[in-house]
């Protein structure tokens, strides 16, 4: 099964690391230091140019986990995961 991200982009379910809110979870020390890390080492991935509202950690099978900024709330995609997402 997979999850539809936001602008076309689907990751397995078993990648899926995490699905968090961006303005709750932004506010953790540790997880702006995740956020940062992962922008500049490039393994951030925006599917936005707009205001982001959720990340999505996801295993990369090559090394560090990449994260997915994504337009859609985390409830929206944890809705479609509980639905089953695309199969």
């Amino acid at each position: 099964m997979y999850l539809h991200l936001g602008q076309s982009v689907v990751i397995p379910h078993r990648d899926i690391l995490g699905i968090f809110d961006l303005d709750n979870a932004s506010w953790a020390y540790k997880t702006r230091e995740l956020l940062e890390r992962a922008e500049a080492e490039g393994r951030a991935i925006w599917l936005t140019d707009d205001l982001p509202r959720s990340f999505i950690l996801a295993d990369s099978r090559w090394g560090e986990p990449v994260v997915y900024i994504s337009p859609l709330s985390s409830a929206t995609l944890a809705h479609r995961v509980e639905r089953g997402g695309l199969e």
